[in-house]
């Protein structure tokens, strides 16, 4: 696609945690920033002028990194974030008013796009459902305000940490528009109906610390601490969790979004038959005799 220039270092610093890792890899795409260090993707939304505004070329890019990432074995889970003091502030509003111009909706998308996460069940074979079909845990680390676009993305990550005082909003209502992009299905799985319809139908303003009370975010801290504590505990993860567990259990929990307990119990019961016999099991089993952490690598 042309998208993106990679680059590899040996022995490098992290520029966010400060911490040297044994490889870091970076790609430079125009709208993101793509980085591998130490097991963990970093994709960070780079437009920190427009606040990290959502445009067709971040979509494309966007998605091309989410299939790198899913693909690159050296990846074991995936935070996302933004440049700057902005996670993601929504649709860009220059393409916002060209709709109205045009008196139709454009999403801005010229090339050919990536399909992460497809081909793992039907249902994620979508756009923006297909974040339940990456193998890998996605954590949002979101550090500004979130809004529209951005807050969709937030809420198909798989775990979200804030930065204290960030304003979130659903926005669309304020627009004349409709929740977008499934939204309306999935803020009442994560929150409930009553607080979801809420926060829905009054597009309102609300503070990072309103969102973890609600359960939409798992956790608040300062900014400092944001990034930090976000690769601190994706790596205690992928360290503790079997790489077929993390990929295994995230499959299940959005499968059962679609379906009755009968078939979640009849999947797992196969699935403990098969995992069973992987070698991760007789490490975790062997690690838990010797109460020591399990080395899954």
């Amino acid at each position: 696609m042309g998208l993106a220039r990679q680059t590899d270092s040996e022995g490098a610093v992290c520029p966010r945690c400060g911490a040297r890792a044994i490889v870091l890899r970076v790609v430079d795409f125009k709208t993101i920033s793509y980085q591998v260090d130490r097991k963990i993707c970093t994709i960070t939304l780079n437009r920190p002028h427009r606040g990290n505004a959502w445009t067709g070329r971040m979509a494309e890019e966007y998605r091309r990194a989410l299939a790198d990432a899913d693909a690159d074995t050296n990846v074991r889970a995936i935070v996302i974030t933004g440049a700057g003091r902005a996670f993601c502030v929504g649709a860009d509003s220059a393409a916002l008013e060209k709709h109205a111009e045009k008196g139709s909706y454009d999403s801005g998308v010229r090339g050919e796009l990536a399909m992460p996460g497809y081909g793992v069940r039907p249902e994620f074979d979508y756009d923006w459902a297909y974040h339940f079909g990456i193998g890998k845990p996605i954590i949002a680390a979101i550090n500004g305000p979130v809004a529209g676009i951005g807050l969709v993305l937030a809420c198909y990550c798989d775990l979200r940490f804030a930065a204290a005082g960030v304003k979130f909003t659903t926005a669309h209502g304020k627009l004349n528009l409709p929740a977008e992009l499934g939204l309306s299905w999935l803020l009442p799985r994560m929150i409930g109906l009553t607080r979801a319809n809420e926060l829905l139908l009054s597009s309102r303003v609300f503070m990072s610390e309103e969102a973890e009370a609600l359960g939409l975010v798992n956790k608040v801290m300062s900014a400092e601490e944001l990034l930090p504590y976000t690769f601190k505990y994706a790596r205690e993860l992928v360290a503790n969790v079997s790489r077929s567990s993390l990929r295994t259990t995230k499959r299940q929990i959005y499968a059962d979004l679609h379906r009755g307990a009968a078939d979640s119990v009849r999947e797992s019961q196969g699935l403990i038959n098969d995992m069973v016999r992987e070698s991760d099991y007789a490490k975790g089993i062997a690690a838990l005799l010797k109460k020591q952490p399990p080395n899954f690598d």
